[in-house]
């Protein structure tokens, strides 16, 4: 009893804390016990995958569409982020609501973005099957983008994983749109998207609202994105080692 309280209590918190999020739909309460990437004291618990579990998984089906985030999924795009709030708006968030922000993020900022080699691999393992890869992100564009063709994110994806038939970036503005619950529900249902990969718990959550496959990539400890989700919190799918 102490001890699903405690777990109930840790779960409240972790939702309620105030902290920057880059995805949009409402929270939910965790009903598996999960780990955070500080806190590992439930990592026995936690529905852990590797790339070949996943490949595996896939043996004998047909090639498919995989949706990946970006922030923390494929890129540790943090200082983006510092930088950003401390310049327009140190003591909130109101930054991400700026468009000036965003067109500083979009000239080039990702330059310093580092990548993710666990998701190196799990795009290698998906396109080696002949999967097309498609990024979805809660980020504003800048206001010049036209939704069309390859922007300065796009084509720094494109070259830093080695993307095959490289789609524009799909950007959510971190609106969501009636009658779906997140934000980039709709746009992984229009792509025909089967798979995708997040950090966020909204992204499990987007996934599955719309009959995809939710896998957990772990948000890396240094992002500024708190608090931590927790990883394995809705019994999902979690890739092993997946925060480096």
């Amino acid at each position: 009893m102490q001890k699903s309280l405690a777990y109930l209590v840790l779960t409240t918190a972790l939702i309620t804390t105030c902290g920057i999020s880059n995805a949009k739909g409402p929270k939910v309460p965790y009903d598996h016990p999960g780990m955070t990437e500080n806190d590992q004291a439930h990592e026995a618990e936690v529905n852990w995958v590797s790339v070949d579990d996943i490949k595996k998984s896939l043996e004998g089906k047909a090639p498919t569409k995989v949706g990946l985030d970006i922030d923390d999924t494929a890129l540790v795009s943090s200082q983006c982020f510092y930088y950003g709030k401390n310049k327009w708006s140190p003591d909130s968030h109101d930054y991400l609501h700026n468009q000036d922000f965003w067109d500083y993020v979009a000239d080039d900022c990702d330059l310093s973005s580092i990548p993710k080699e666990s998701t190196k691999k799990l795009i290698e393992m998906h396109q080696n099957r002949g999967d097309q890869i498609i990024f979805i992100t809660g980020r504003t564009p800048s206001r010049n983008y036209d939704g069309k063709s390859l922007d300065g994110l796009g084509k720094i994806l494109e070259k830093t994983f080695n993307i095959k038939n490289m789609q524009p970036v799909i950007y959510t503005r971190d609106i969501v749109k009636e009658p779906f619950k997140y934000d980039k529900s709709p746009y992984i249902k229009q792509e025909g998207i089967t798979i995708f990969y997040g950090d966020s718990d909204s992204d499990i959550h987007a996934a599955r609202e719309v009959g995809a496959r939710g896998i957990r990539v772990i948000r890396p400890a240094v992002s500024t994105n708190k608090p931590l989700p927790l990883n394995g919190g809705y019994g999902e799918e979690v890739v092993r080692d997946s925060w480096y």
